[in-house]
């Protein structure tokens, strides 16, 4: 029998999109296989960049690079993992998912090695650019196996809860990865990844996924568009992330990256508009629910930056490291988890608001709580805070993307739209979250900076008065007393430069609460007036007379 013969699926076996497994019923012990392959394999999808996204201060040394110059590590991850969905959607439907899952998960293996050959920046980046294409790839995979642990029924608990598991990197970074700088510093981190590496693959040889639906699917004209796509859409990302770090304004090469970036964009969507069978339906994509249900995505993704930049940041600020933070990512790694089995409860696909408003609301409570902070602030005082915005963010997630899924299963010629959509919100929200954050609270840090100069006089008994204790700190270290006064002055201005960031982060922390309260307002409101104000559905027009009957897929 050839390999492209046709198969009959029984209804409740029957894949969900071309490209997914089919579904066949599985005894109870090896769905809770299913189950544990798929947690580990997205896990492990997430957790380098992670890694080195919590230790670029740690990396500097090791790699002997700067600060800015170690920000190209992250960047390069993003940049080669935002437009790689355009092709491997297509390589999984053409070419099958076991061929998808062991090929790519052994390059995944073999470049996580590669990491422990690194010795210098260049090298560095170049194997996180690798690995970011190859993190597209494995993504999905956890999602494919979580869902064979569900009955059809519960596959939606499955689709949330998968989604939650990847938010769990990040505090499983901050928890882990000082102890594996102490094995061996860099390598160390990449050590612990490989083994996960190595695991999932031995778990994904012993545990395949079923058969699924294969299609003929690459066009010649893929690729083109591919090639105008991908550069431009990692100048982008390039921009983003060295628009705070280097300065908007300071450095030309990000104007002319983003410059270049729009035009390679424009004429990918040039390319796409005029395609019969186009990668990106660009009617879909125009669609007034999927802008909005992105433009959620890109908010919530802006307001969870609270997590990564503000109260991170906020904390390096007032002298913590990595060891005190601990704790602090435990609980939320335990927020994490409860909001993640709360999601995967609760989730109902009649009722997709009302989860969404809540978790921004709770979100929205997390990020003012942080907005009161002060130079006496440290990790106990953001438990409450850090968590909610941990269970907020996860609550969130599923029912935002059930809705999405909903629109792709009607027309499945929508999947690769829809996969390089979330990869997209996800990606380009993240670096935007920081590079608006980044930048807000540097921009307010100049503007406290000056307000608080503007009261400090020498004349005033306050200020002689703490410029003296800072120079008497330092009258055993220096014998001149210009030399103790100019160091008293010093003193002063740090704390006032300490002071100015501080009130900056709170600018920070309430624009996002007031961020969050609005977008749930803004969803709340949207499904009130869908509510007395439905959109009529319009009914498909009948195929012409004689027209061919569409082409049937190919089997595994």
């Amino acid at each position: 029998m050839s390999k492209y013969a046709p198969r009959e699926w029984a209804p409740d076996e029957k894949p969900m999109l071309p490209g997914s497994p089919s579904t066949p019923a599985h005894p109870t012990p090896l769905r809770f296989a299913y189950l544990f392959v798929g947690i580990l394999i997205t896990i492990t999808g997430g957790l380098g960049n992670a890694l080195v996204a919590v230790n670029l201060v740690n990396l500097q040394g090791t790699l002997g690079a700067y600060s800015t110059e170690t920000a190209w590590l992250p960047a390069a991850y993003v940049m080669a993992n935002a437009s790689m969905n355009l092709l491997l959607v297509k390589f999984r439907q053409q070419f099958g998912l076991r061929l998808f899952t062991e090929f790519f998960l052994v390059l995944y293996a073999l470049v996580t090695f590669a990491h422990l050959f690194v010795n210098d920046l260049g090298s560095a980046i170049a194997v996180r650019a690798a690995h970011g294409m190859l993190a597209a790839a494995v993504s999905p995979l956890g999602l494919y196996y979580v869902l064979q642990a569900f009955k059809k029924e519960w596959r939606l608990r499955g689709v949330a809860l998968a989604l939650g598991c990847a938010q769990l990197a990040l505090p499983l970074a901050y928890i882990f990865s000082n102890d594996l700088l102490q094995i061996a510093e860099w390598r160390g981190l990449y050590m612990f990844e490989l083994g996960l590496a190595v695991v999932s693959l031995g778990a994904v040889l012993l545990l395949k996924l079923p058969p699924g639906d294969r299609l003929k699917a690459f066009r010649p004209m893929d690729f083109v568009t591919f090639v105008l796509f991908a550069p431009g859409m990692a100048l982008l990302c390039a921009a983003l992330s060295f628009g705070r770090v280097l300065w908007w304004f300071e450095t030309p090469w990000i104007g002319a990256a983003l410059a270049a970036a729009i035009v390679l964009l424009a004429a990918a969507l040039c390319v796409e508009h005029n395609r019969a069978n186009p990668l990106l339906n660009l009617r879909w994509f125009t669609n007034a629910n999927i802008l909005r249900l992105a433009l959620s995505m890109i908010l919530v993704r802006i307001v969870l930056s609270e997590q990564s930049v503000g109260a991170v940041g906020f904390l390096r600020l007032v002298g913590l490291d990595n060891d005190q933070l601990q704790t602090l990512y435990g609980i939320v790694l335990c927020a994490t988890i409860a909001g993640i089995v709360v999601s995967a409860l609760t989730v109902n696909v009649k009722h997709l608001m009302a989860p969404q408003v809540i978790s921004l609301l709770i979100m929205a409570l997390g990020a003012w709580l942080d907005a009161h902070a002060t130079n006496q602030t440290r990790p106990e005082q953001m438990y409450l805070s850090q968590s909610l915005l941990a269970f907020g963010g996860t609550l969130f997630l599923g029912p935002l993307v059930i809705s999405l899924i909903g629109t792709v299963i009607a027309n499945p010629a929508n999947l690769i739209s829809f996969s390089v959509l979330f990869g997209l919100t996800q990606n380009l929200g993240g670096l935007l979250g920081s590079a608006i954050v980044g930048s807000f609270q540097v921009l307010r840090e100049k503007y406290h900076s000056s307000i608080i100069v503007e009261h400090l006089s020498s004349l005033d008994p306050l200020v002689a008065g703490r410029i003296q204790q800072g120079a008497a700190a330092v009258g055993q270290l220096l014998a001149d007393p210009a030399a103790r006064t100019r160091q008293g002055v010093a003193s002063l201005a740090a704390s006032a430069t300490r002071e100015a960031n501080i009130l900056a982060y709170n600018d920070v922390f309430l624009v996002l609460s007031v961020l969050a309260a609005a977008s749930a307002a803004w969803i709340f409101l949207h499904a009130v007036w869908l509510h007395y104000f439905p959109v009529p559905q319009a009914v498909p027009a009948p195929p012409p007379p004689g027209a061919p009957p569409p082409p049937e897929p190919v089997t595994d």
